[in-house]
């Protein structure tokens, strides 16, 4: 690779490194070339440097490039580089059929899988017209309030780490495993759960899976008081967070920014109270707001959203007590009927035959449904022009459109925040990329 040609009032050095490929039995032929390259500005008191961290690096939480540029630790540009873990989801789900899409869903946000099921199974049920059963609604909200503080402990554990707390990744992982038991002896899957279908649930509630909720909900505010007493007073963290990633509320509304990022800044926006869905109109929670919108804000309301979802996982589960009524909406016709096992009459096995060989072909028309994720809006719409298969599905993605407020984030920022800036919009690649 030759050297970079000098521009005008530029000094530019690139540096050719060759990687020898001797692993598999090579003739050690070069793999690639990487070229550094420092841009110095003559004639002024300025050193401009660009810097990529990423798409490989401990601290991106996934294959995302940020292309940054410095005035010596100052940031002045942030340019963030998606598009390494693109998968064409939303093309492939042209050419499947309804339900299968589902199981695309948990491999988008992979961090809160039942909650992508959620938003996905709303707007298929929205567009043939499918009420799922009240128990199976609660339970649907039992779940995906577990896959909020799920995700939220995988963000506060890698978040501290990126700061320095080591501590915290092993305090979080060790809860997170208890909700991963349940979700496994409820559906045998612990991260890609494929866990809501259309019309309900087909699966049975385990007996001891009511029990193995409230072992959980018992045993957590103790632990997370722990989180509490680790990171709150501790003058590290506070000097991390406090004052650093500033989102005024006029700048969290022209990003269009949802969840904590919206929240942190004092705007009361939340799908739950906003445009309710399942049955949290009927349930007692409380959204937390920011003061400040820095990332110590967000760090709060993540903490407290915490909170409030064991508050509704438990009165989900003092109302299902309550109730003996079936988890799956079987007289729908969009609805998949009884697994084998619970076949009963030759009708049930034909129409279990015909609907999982060719699926059903909904309505012409269009729906969008969408989920307060623990990220933030995630939304699904889809377009049927009558066809077994969607004509359009379209996910939209609180993860890619927060990131989009990092280069405001970072501007003016030292380069040894941008960890933490990366860390309090809370992304997940697949989400942002799918």
């Amino acid at each position: 690779m030759s050297a970079a040609t000098n521009r005008p009032g530029v000094d530019q050095r690139s540096v050719e490194v060759d990687f020898p490929v001797d692993d598999f039995g090579g003739a050690g032929e070069a793999l690639g070339t990487m070229t550094i390259s420092d841009e110095v500005a003559l004639g002024e008191n300025q050193r401009l440097m660009t810097l990529n961290m990423g798409p490989q690096h401990p601290s991106t939480h996934g294959v995302l490039r940020v292309l940054l540029k410095l005035d010596g630790e100052v940031i002045t540009d942030c340019d963030p580089v998606i598009g390494y873990l693109h998968r064409g989801t939303e093309k492939l789900g042209e050419s499947h059929r309804y339900a299968q899409l589902i199981p695309w869903t948990d491999r988008t946000d992979y961090v809160a899988a039942p909650m992508n099921n959620l938003g996905c199974v709303l707007a298929i049920e929205k567009l043939v017209d499918v009420t799922s059963p009240e128990r199976a609604q609660y339970w649907r909200v039992i779940m995906s309030e577990l896959a909020r503080i799920a995700s939220h402990l995988v963000w506060l554990g890698t978040h501290a780490l990126d700061i320095g707390a080591l501590s915290m990744s092993l305090y979080c992982f060790r809860e997170r495993e208890l909700i991963m038991d349940i979700f496994e002896t409820f559906c045998g899957a612990r991260l890609t759960t494929n866990m809501m279908e259309i019309g309900g649930f087909s699966r049975p509630i385990p007996d001891i899976l009511p029990g193995m909720v409230r072992d959980f909900c018992n045993v957590f505010p103790s632990r997370q008081q722990e989180y509490v007493d680790v990171l709150s007073a501790n003058p590290i963290w506070i000097a991390r967070t406090k004052g650093i990633g500033i989102i005024s509320p006029e700048a969290a509304i022209s990003y269009s920014l949802t969840g904590a990022c919206l929240r942190g800044s004092g705007i009361n926006y939340d799908i739950r109270k906003a445009m309710p869905y399942l049955v949290y109109d009927r349930l007692d929670f409380e959204v937390p707001l920011g003061t400040h919108g820095d990332t110590f804000d967000r760090y709060l309301v993540r903490m407290e959203e915490m909170r409030q979802a064991r508050k509704i996982i438990l009165q989900c589960l003092d109302q299902c007590e309550k109730m003996d009524t079936p988890l799956m909406a079987y007289e729908s016709p969009y609805v998949i009927p009884p697994h084998k096992g619970t076949m009963t009459t030759a009708e049930d096995m034909q129409r279990h035959f015909i609907w999982v060989i060719k699926g059903f072909n909904p309505p012409v028309g269009e729906a969008y449904a969408a989920v307060e994720h623990p990220k933030g809006e995630n939304g699904y719409y889809f377009v049927s022009d009558g066809d077994a298969m969607p004509y359009r599905w379209r996910i939209r993605s609180p993860d890619f459109v927060n990131l989009g407020v990092l280069p405001h984030l970072a501007q003016g920022a030292m380069l040894a925040d941008v960890v933490a800036l990366i860390g309090t919009i809370d992304i997940v690649l697949g989400s942002v990329d799918r």
